[in-house]
């Protein structure tokens, strides 16, 4: 028997499920700050009225939820790495 066919399918889906909240977490704090750059070159001056704030917050919430992510997905990663080359020596 493969390890493939002793990995259960959650393993797979979770690793997929965190890996695309990693990219939409860094990929919405970067849009955000290119909004904010981008709203600054188009004279933008008062970043406190309407939807601004939360564009200005968001890289700073984003981008440590994202880190944060992604040292889970590498954890996870080097357990199933692990656990593979333990089933393979037995």
């Amino acid at each position: 028997m493969t390890v493939a066919e002793k990995t259960p399918v959650n393993d797979n889906r979770n690793e997929r499920i965190l890996a695309y909240m990693l990219a939409s977490a860094i990929g919405l704090s970067i849009l955000a700050i290119i909004a904010v750059i981008a709203g600054t070159g188009f004279g933008v001056r008062n970043f406190g009225e309407g939807v601004w704030p939360f564009v200005i917050v968001l890289p700073t919430v984003g981008l440590p939820i994202g880190f944060i992510l992604l040292v889970a997905l590498i954890v996870m990663n080097a357990v199933k790495k692990s656990r593979a080359a333990r089933d393979a020596d037995e």
